[in-house]
């Protein structure tokens, strides 16, 4: 029963975790990287570790691993603000290891301390908003870059897989404490804000990273609808209700930031039409 389990967990985080980077880079060239970055910020890699925790080990034990993971989202924003403040100086690779320090140093002072599920959803949300206050704001936005090439998204999704494959090895030799708290690692947030940052420039980044750190808003209410639902509802019924919660909170998000992406499709749309027009 526990190795299908763990296969099953392994190949859901094998399929979600790439397919949902591509996602969320298609989503960011059709609506901005901000809603792309809205996108980003679904549980959607640290969802299903604590549904393989509750199936193996008990909704009371995922119950309690649930309230790590959102101690562990402020792990993953300060790996956000790390390389946000950092891109205007150094290229992606400085500021990708710089942020996983940071997230590293965060997960081994969190890992000594026990915090009520209330008091957790309330750090993460502070974390949120200063994430937001600490990120720099990017250049108004301007005209859309050129199409990227054939081999850009095979690259993500393959940088997600290998960056999932790597922690699932390192998180089963740590135990679930450190595990639940290593499971919000920026494997999504990686692989987009290196991409974008390569590709687009660093206000292109800063777009789609402030857009995620938003989104962290579901990725919190999930994780905390679990601690306090998983115990009372059981698997099935904590997990329906958490996901319900995270994906109404982030369709209103995505909702209130449409116009935004809309406006600019259709600005890039009227620029191609005017240069047509003034070709013929």
């Amino acid at each position: 029963m526990r190795h299908h389990l763990a296969v099953t967990q392994l190949l859901v985080k094998l399929l979600l975790a790439p397919s949902f980077v591509v996602g969320a880079s298609l989503t960011a060239r059709r609506f901005g990287p901000r809603v792309g970055g809205l996108v980003a910020g679904l549980p959607v890699v640290a969802g299903p570790i604590l549904l393989a925790y509750a199936l193996a080990h008990g909704s009371g034990f995922a119950a309690g691993a649930a309230a790590g993971t959102l101690l562990g989202l402020i792990s993953l924003i300060c790996f956000s603000v790390v390389y946000g403040r950092l891109a205007g100086r150094l290229s992606w690779a400085p500021c990708m290891l710089a942020g996983w320090l940071a997230f590293a140093a965060a997960t081994v002072l969190f890992s000594a301390l026990s915090i009520p599920d209330g008091v957790a959803l309330a750090l993460a949300g502070a974390a949120i908003a200063a994430g937001l206050l600490l990120l720099p704001r990017p250049a108004p936005a301007g005209p859309p870059g050129g199409p990227l090439p054939g081999w850009d998204l095979p690259l993500r999704a393959g940088c997600a897989l290998t960056l999932v494959l790597v922690l699932t090895a390192i998180a089963g030799w740590l135990g679930p404490q450190l595990s639940g708290l290593l499971a919000p690692f920026p494997i999504i947030a990686t692989v987009l804000a290196t991409f974008t940052h390569g590709q687009r420039g660093v206000d292109e980044m800063l777009r789609l990273v402030r857009g995620m750190v938003s989104g962290f808003v579901a990725f919190a209410l999930f994780f905390f609808t679990l601690a306090v639902a998983l115990r009372p509802l059981g698997t099935a019924g904590g997990f329906a209700l958490a996901t319900l919660v995270a994906l109404l909170t982030q369709a209103t998000a995505f909702a209130l930031t449409r116009p935004r992406g809309a406006a600019r499709a259709t600005l890039a749309a009227e620029g191609e039409l005017a240069g047509m027009a003034e070709l013929s």
